[in-house]
């Protein structure tokens, strides 16, 4: 595409992923700093160790939200500028340049960019990520299973571009998830739990 709106998509992309709504809702809920308690990270599943399941909620949501935005709003320079915004907009989140590029590992972004880009796919990925979660109650394990899946099932659907740039984001959530590859490999890693508080 001519012009500047790719870069532009990147921009927009790459800011919006990097705002750290986990950070600043427990920060704002007077649970301090959320790098400082369980894994360190600023995601939902570490919101959730603060022991606020709403707090986690809403994180997600908000994460979900981000990705979602990106894309959408970089449709309406066409097709590459939301691949672009897409690819972006994961790289915010992962890694944000406001917090030393140490940021989330990407499963709730990567969700919410899914959506505007690859609907079915989409779903693929929530309905994989719920009933691994629910049948282990590891996040990370659950999030894994649905990358990989992401990958596979758009290799199949999805145009030869958007396949490319969601094996992409495949990849990098589970690069970004190695620690948690260890840790199920050692058993040692966290559980989630879907009980009510």
């Amino acid at each position: 595409m001519a012009g500047p709106y790719p870069l532009v998509a990147a921009v927009i992309g790459y800011l919006l992923g990097s705002i750290p709504f986990g950070l600043l809702l427990t920060r704002l809920a007077g649970h301090g700093d959320i790098r400082r308690i369980g894994s360190g990270n600023v995601g939902a599943t570490n919101v959730l160790r603060t022991g606020s399941k709403p707090l986690a909620a809403l994180t997600l949501l908000l994460d979900l939200a981000k990705g979602t935005a990106a894309v959408v709003v970089a449709k309406r320079w066409g097709a590459e500028a939301a691949l672009v915004a897409a690819g972006c907009v994961i790289l915010g989140h992962m890694f944000p340049v406001w917090l030393g590029f140490r940021g989330g590992k990407g499963a709730a972004t990567a969700l919410g960019v899914l959506i505007p880009l690859a609907w079915p796919v989409a779903i693929v990925a929530a309905l994989l990520w719920l009933a691994v979660a629910f049948l282990f109650h590891y996040s990370s394990l659950a999030a894994l299973v649905a990358a990989v899946a992401c990958g596979v099932v758009a290799a199949f659907i999805a145009d030869k571009a958007t396949a490319f740039v969601i094996a992409g984001i495949a990849l990098l959530i589970i690069l970004r998830h190695h620690e948690n590859i260890r840790r199920l490999i050692a058993g040692t890693e966290s559980r989630i739990s879907f009980r009510k508080s």
